[in-house]
């Protein structure tokens, strides 16, 4: 037989024993995470039970009326910014007008070398003076953490020239889209609370915008099951960056045990290394899933009457994340690096039990991360395997990696019987927020992800060496963001009609006539309603700014 056939068998048998040994390995790691997904699925389903048996039947549920008749506490929000000209102007505006609240002011922390970022926000600071600009003593970008602590101490100035003291901070995006009741909430629950969390999702994709998307499928997850378990275990949970309100004493607290410096600047994920900060000085943090039911008109199919329908919805942020398969990557590297690399670093493991638990749930994405894609990998070698078999059955035969009945066989039956357990909590997560369509998109949509999380963690695990070699901070490595249009922020706003039906200011049968002329005469729908007399300019005004 020839050298060359002989040599490429022997390279084949290599690279065969190899793939055993892997599959081994994956195998024993895909058990161990689905047994640790298996532990926290089960803390989700038994507190769902015990909550609708034993607590909810005695509990009297929040109103949307207790949140807006609680008297508003000051609020400061803190934006960081640096090369944010193409969202932060439309999101101040939107920010500014759809809040369902009067008592806050908008700090945004520019750069001195970022001048189109600056410009955007004192554009909206002309039409919008709750809006202030903060600028750091120096060029950027430095990382979100310094730009924070130096928006703080611009508040404080603040506070000093204006004689006002804030009694809440909340932490916002430029990318964000804040429900028009979330500091309501959150003044409801403060100072009660030193730290309030709401949940964070991502603005709904097309169905082919696969990168974009596995974020629905992600955050969903976390935010319907995972952190509500999270909270229950250890007592506290890592804030999100966005949607996260403090108390002024949390604050001040954390000022005063780390030299006045509030957020940890040798931190990626300065969010999520501040929860555990306010863990160890024992203050009170809570993760808030709020719904409120809305009534909503809308014809039947053949468009000949208005019928009501009950809707639920979700007092949350929402954003678009990246939609690129580099952007996500880049994004989520440095997610790995803050949380677990640098988390490692600056947190260690000198917690108590549970929360040591939910840090290794963190930090065993560096090896889950990698394992996932190796998995793809084994599969690709049996499938190509197969494949030669099948096109030319004389050809060598290796003895398969996988022997039935051995110790090996059962534990990828159980792996496979724990990824079916992934793939239907994730859709039904998924379902909980948005629909069926999204909930099916979950599946093909979890390969993409898993595919972007091993080189987003093969990225971080680079960045995290070149910095120990070198010892420079790694930088503000942000993405681009992108802030939903006109059209696609109407789709969160009520409609005109829908409020005053609710209020009983026409009747369905009025709103069916403005519908009718609308349709005919091109005309805003307030102004129909003024023309009937149904409404003047004071109550249209009143429920323009309700709008949502």
């Amino acid at each position: 037989m020839d050298t060359s056939i002989l040599s490429s068998i022997d390279l084949f048998a290599y690279v065969f024993v190899a793939m055993q040994v892997l599959l081994t390995v994956i195998c024993i790691i895909f058990f161990i995470s689905g047994i640790d997904d298996l532990f926290i699925d089960l803390c989700y389903w038994t507190r769902a039970f015990y909550r609708r048996v034993f607590i909810i039947p005695k509990i009297q549920p929040l109103t949307e009326d207790k949140l807006l008749n609680t008297p508003e506490k000051p609020i400061a929000v803190m934006i960081p910014a640096w090369d944010e000209s193409s969202v932060i102007q439309k999101m101040l505006e939107n920010t500014a007008q759809a809040l369902n609240y009067e008592n806050f002011y908008i700090f945004v922390g520019t750069y001195p070398n970022d001048p189109d970022t600056q410009k955007g926000v004192e554009l909206a600071r002309e039409n919008h003076p709750r809006v202030q600009r903060t600028i750091c003593p120096h060029d950027g970008p430095s990382n979100k953490a310094d730009c924070l602590n130096w928006i703080y101490q611009g508040i404080k100035i603040f506070e000093q020239e204006n004689n006002i003291q804030f009694q809440i901070f909340v932490m916002q995006d430029c990318e964000d889209v804040i429900h028009p009741l979330c500091y309501k909430l959150f003044n409801y629950l403060m100072p009660r609370m030193d730290m309030v969390q709401l949940p964070v999702l991502s603005l709904e994709t097309k169905w082919h915008q696969f990168t974009a998307g596995h974020y629905i499928d992600e955050f969903s997850q976390l935010h319907y099951k995972d952190l509500i378990v999270r909270e229950v275990l250890s007592r506290s949970i890592p804030a999100a960056g966005v949607g996260a309100a403090f108390s002024r004493r949390a604050f001040e607290i954390v000022c005063a045990s780390n030299r006045n410096i509030l957020f940890s600047t040798n931190s990626l994920t300065e969010d999520y290394d501040f929860g555990f900060r306010l863990k160890k000085h024992g203050l009170k943090q809570v993760f808030v899933g709020f719904t409120i039911t809305r009534t909503t008109f809308k014809h039947t199919i053949f468009r000949r009457k208005l019928k009501e329908y009950k809707k639920k919805e979700l007092i949350c942020i929402r954003e678009y994340f990246p939609s690129t398969f580099s952007t996500a990557v880049r994004q989520k590297s440095r997610w790995v690096v803050g949380i677990a690399l640098q988390g490692w670093e600056n947190l260690g493991w000198k917690w108590d039990f549970a929360t040591q638990y939910m840090l290794y749930r963190d930090r065993r994405a560096l090896i889950t991360n990698l394992a996932n894609f190796m998995g793809y990998l084994v599969v690709l070698l049996v499938a190509t395997v197969w494949f030669v078999i099948w096109l030319n059955p004389n050809a060598y035969h290796y003895p398969p990696l996988l022997e039935q009945g051995t110790w090996l066989w059962y534990l990828v039956i159980i792996n496979g019987i724990f990824f079916v357990l992934r793939i239907f909590h994730r859709a039904y997560c998924v379902y909980k927020f948005y629909n069926l369509k999204q909930a099916f998109l979950s599946f093909p949509r979890m390969i993409l992800g898993n595919i972007i999380n091993f080189f987003a963690t093969s990225r971080a695990i680079r960045l995290y060496i070149n910095y120990l070699r070198t010892g420079i901070l790694i930088p503000w490595d942000k993405t681009a963001h992108n802030f939903p249009s006109e059209d696609e922020l109407k789709a969160f706003r009520r409609k005109l009609g829908d409020l005053l039906l609710e209020h009983r200011i026409i009747t369905v049968k009025q709103l069916e006539e403005a519908l009718n002329s609308q349709r005919s005469q091109y005309r805003l729908l307030g102004e129909i309603f003024m023309d009937k007399g149904l409404i003047d300019h004071i109550q249209l005004n009143k429920f323009l700014q309700k709008q949502t």
